[in-house]
């Protein structure tokens, strides 16, 4: 379980959360959703060591990983599908997932058949260089090689922005599968409701920074559901 508390992050002088608190079990989605510019990506950032936080607690299986690199937090199970993706455009389909090998032992070092099976699309384009591929392509190369490093907890920021509703289709598949292993803790932020509430299991709503509202699944559908969709795009 990854367990944050009264997290505090700065860039310089500025606050971007103010004692967030938030959890991911495994075997469940927890959805981080909020406005743009609220702290969503911060918090991610902040968890997966892209930036150091200035309080608060970080515990990823029960141990505090705030000191820790990205790198060390990587090979303790942790996986980062950022925003934008961020593909090696120059590298081929490949070589971008062989990238996921560098945070696992020699012999764990394979690319999971589970990755062709939710994006077939890969498979037919190994020789291809990633810059090649579609945005939409591109976010499931970011995803398989989140996979190939084998995650315990998955976080991904806003994986669907800027993609054809087809493959959001696919990726929100990939989720679910990826979900229903039982193995893997699954943090998501999201700013698209309908595809966030389809596959929560509970919710944190971020504004200012800070935690203004959270709750099950159950907590965004019917009357309550179209609250808090429409306190979203105020």
């Amino acid at each position: 379980m990854l367990k944050v508390q009264g997290v505090t992050l700065h860039y310089g002088a500025a606050q971007a959360l103010r004692g967030v608190s938030v959890t991911a079990e495994e075997g469940k989605v927890t959805t981080v959703l909020g406005r743009n510019g609220v702290g969503k990506t911060s918090l991610l950032r902040g968890i997966v060591g892209r930036h150091p936080i200035s309080g608060g607690t970080l515990r990823w299986e029960g141990t505090d990983i705030a000191p820790l690199s990205a790198t060390e937090r990587a090979r303790r199970g942790i996986a980062y599908v950022p925003q934008g993706r961020e593909i090696f455009p120059l590298l081929t389909v490949r070589e971008n997932l062989e990238v996921g090998f560098g945070v696992l032992p020699r012999g764990a070092r394979r690319i999971p058949d589970a990755v062709f099976e939710l994006f077939p699309v890969l498979l037919q384009m190994m020789n291809r260089r990633g810059g090649d591929l579609s945005g939409g392509q591109q976010q499931q190369l970011a995803i398989g090689r989140a996979m190939v490093m084998q995650p315990r907890l998955l976080v991904l920021d806003e994986p669907t922005e800027g993609i054809q509703p087809s493959i959001i289709k696919d990726i929100g598949r990939a989720i679910e599968y990826l979900r229903d292993q039982a193995n893997m803790a699954i943090l998501l932020v999201e700013q698209y409701f309908d595809f966030a509430r389809d596959l929560s299991d509970g919710f944190a709503v971020l504004d200012r920074g800070e935690v203004v509202m959270s709750g099950a699944r159950a907590d965004m559908e019917g009357p309550r559901g179209d609250d808090l969709r429409r306190w979203l795009t105020v």
